[in-house]
């Protein structure tokens, strides 16, 4: 009887996978990590997609986009990136914070660092 013999590097890529899916569940379900992150656009998105990303968010229920309004804390600066950042992390708190709840087709990004600027606050 023969013996099929499989590299190590099989083995690791496998292991290097399970600890991969491990940390995207640990952030994606609440994890300690899930506390810290935020939801903002990609600055190199299309206008046109984050204006989409903007409506759709803001007609959630729940979803409070007065920030982004005249007079709001998060009114200026006026423009695209900034205002669908806002309202693309109302969203993804809304919704518990998983990673996939900021994809937005390919123009949101999960960051760690408080994106918060003057009168324009990041809740948790």
């Amino acid at each position: 009887m023969e013996v099929t013999k499989r590299p190590v590097g099989m083995f690791a890529m496998g292991l290097a996978l399970l600890l991969c899916f491990a940390a995207a569940q640990d952030i994606g379900n609440g994890g300690a990590a899930a506390t810290l992150t935020w939801c903002i656009a990609k600055p190199s998105a299309d206008v046109e997609k984050l204006r989409h990303n903007i409506d759709y968010s803001c007609g959630q229920a729940g979803i409070d986009c007065r920030p982004i309004q005249p007079g709001g804390g998060c009114f200026s600066p006026e423009n695209a990136v900034s205002h669908a950042s806002v309202a693309m992390n109302l969203f993804f708190r809304a919704t518990g914070k998983h990673f996939w709840d900021c994809h937005f087709n390919g123009t949101g990004l999960v960051v760690s660092q408080n994106p918060s600027v003057g009168t324009c606050e990041y809740l948790l």
